[in-house]
């Protein structure tokens, strides 16, 4: 059959490929117990994620496509609709109630976005656009759970958020192609989506100060100084560490505009 290559991604741009019905992909060291954790997941009934149909010879894994639209940047206007992001939530909502019923006992996962406080279900830890599948503006599909690991609901959410509201000052967000927005009122509709209480918003605000003011970087930092070609290109395109010390600087001004927000 023919082999069409598909876009997006940085960690595996280039090497995603889908072959009739399946989409082909490198594995990795954890890709058995991610398999056995999306083979659970559909078990539950939950049919918003990848589902798995094994491992090759070749060191692909392979996984049944998911129809839809997946967006890529310079993201699309119907993508930053705010029906688009709450839709998001609500199957990160649906995915994480799913996710409670799956004993991690005996698996291996990444540690490169783990959650860490850890935590009692497992998380998809990059829920970008890049990463969901939508069909005519709504979210029915997450994809790429390569950083799936144990951790806490609202951590997985306050990642989405950061990413997909977007927290980030106008420079970061322009390069991504994100229109003017209310950006607080967004976490508001990520929070209302999603079903968080009053403690669980307070705790989402103290995980994103956090992710930004302590962890801004790291993680692709260790993979441009891997060298990773993908990441150094990354890296190189969105002005380096000016990118992560700008948003720093931005946070510190504008996070009590998120916090009343969520009150």
């Amino acid at each position: 059959m023919h082999e069409e290559p598909l876009a997006g991604g940085i960690a595996n741009a280039g090497k995603v490929t889908r072959v009739g019905r399946e989409v082909l992909r490198p594995s990795n060291p954890n890709s058995p117990s991610i398999h056995r954790f999306l083979s659970g997941l559909r078990d539950t009934g939950f049919e918003g994620a990848s589902m798995p149909v094994g491992i090759d010879d070749e060191g692909h894994e392979r996984l049944l496509f998911i129809e839809g639209d997946v967006p890529l940047p310079p993201y699309p206007v119907w993508a930053q609709l705010d029906s688009a992001l709450a839709s998001i939530a609500i199957l990160m909502r649906r995915f994480h109630d799913a996710s409670r019923s799956f004993d991690p006992t005996g698996s291996t996962w990444s540690d490169e976005m783990v959650d860490p406080a850890g935590g009692p279900i497992v998380c998809h830890n990059d829920v970008c656009l890049e990463n969901v599948v939508f069909r005519q503006g709504i979210a029915v599909g997450l994809l790429d759970f390569d950083f799936a690991a144990p951790g806490r609901g609202v951590y997985d959410l306050a990642q989405m958020a950061r990413m997909c509201v977007p927290i980030d000052d106008d420079v970061n967000a322009d390069r991504l192609g994100w229109q003017p927005a209310d950006r607080p009122a967004r976490l508001r509709l990520v929070a209302d989506a999603y079903g968080l209480d009053l403690t669980s918003r307070d705790e989402l605000l103290a995980i994103l100060s956090d992710t930004i003011v302590r962890a801004g970087g790291e993680f692709v930092r260790r993979r441009v100084e891997a060298g990773d070609p993908n990441f150094i290109k990354m890296w190189t395109e969105m002005g380096g560490n000016d990118r992560f010390d700008r948003r720093r600087r931005w946070w510190v001004e504008h996070q009590n505009r998120f916090e009343n927000a969520l009150e």
